[in-house]
């Protein structure tokens, strides 16, 4: 005689012991590991990996790509071209370099000048072979034609380029000339983030000479030490307006031919310029 089915949903559940129920012969591990293996199935299942997913996760690789240390980059870089109030009339200064080749050799060129008032006050170039020696790290080694201030003159410059802990970028380079002339260049700065746009770059730069030159108003040891803010605004990575202010001090007896000329031993500038490279 088959039994009737039993209708749940009559069944008052709250009124059930459930004290009396025999746990101890539930296979409470099995359980879980029921549980776990339902969780890790697929919910679909997977098709096999084919060639053409195999292609297109590892796509062929050209030469070119493969081998970057034999790729040819290049750049021009305006790092400063910036005016101000030279009172009288108006300053137009420039600091600018580019470099062509791999990203173990490349030979770069280098260039900065000052105009005041129409009258080029100093203007040199340099061009330069560099060698990368560790990451973020090249040295260089070339020549340097001053062609101003004074007469024409050539130097022997050998240097490293880099960027130290903490994102700090440092150029230092020696130069040797004739007549036992010798000079060290020393430049440190760094990019804040203020925004995605808006960055603050400081600066120092200091200038040392191994001996007095009265024709150049240099004199021998700390020449000049200059410490530059400047808040760029970049509408691109290529094109960024900036104004700032830069601080230049003499020293030694470099300020004392500026004196015997007339010239102040420390300025103040308030700029405006521009930032891009191509």
């Amino acid at each position: 005689k088959q039994e009737p089915a039993v209708d749940h949903s009559t069944m008052d559940h709250s009124k059930m012991d459930h004290t009396k129920m025999d746990h101890t012969k539930m296979d409470h591990p099995k359980m879980v590991q029921d549980a776990e293996k339902r969780l890790q199935q697929p919910l679909t299942p997977i098709p096999p990996v084919t060639d053409f997913d195999r292609l297109a996760a590892f796509p062929v690789v050209d030469e070119h790509a493969m081998h970057g240390e034999n790729s040819v980059f290049g750049l021009l870089l305006f790092e400063r071209l910036e005016t101000w109030d030279a009172s009288p009339g108006t300053g137009l200064a420039w600091d600018a370099q580019a470099w062509a080749g791999t990203d173990i050799n490349r030979m770069w060129i280098r260039t900065e000048g000052e105009q005041v008032a129409g009258e080029m006050e100093s203007a040199g170039l340099e061009l330069l072979y560099g060698r990368s020696v560790a990451p973020w790290w090249d040295v260089v080694v070339g020549a340097r034609h001053d062609f101003k201030p004074g007469h024409p003159q050539d130097f022997l410059a050998v240097g490293v380029i880099g960027m130290t802990p903490y994102k700090f970028e440092l150029e230092a380079t020696a130069y040797i000339g004739g007549s036992g002339r010798s000079a060290l260049r020393f430049g440190l700065e760094y990019e804040t983030l203020l925004t995605n746009r808006l960055i603050l770059q400081p600066l120092v730069e200091a200038e040392f000479n191994g001996r007095s030159d009265q024709e150049r108003a240099t004199g021998s040891g700390l020449s000049t030490a200059e410490a530059g803010l400047r808040l760029r605004y970049e509408f691109t990575r290529r094109f960024a307006p900036y104004i700032g202010v830069s601080w230049e001090k003499a020293y030694g007896q470099t300020a004392q031919f500026r004196l015997q000329e007339g010239e102040d031993t420390d300025e103040m500038r308030i700029v405006a310029g521009l930032r891009m490279w191509f």
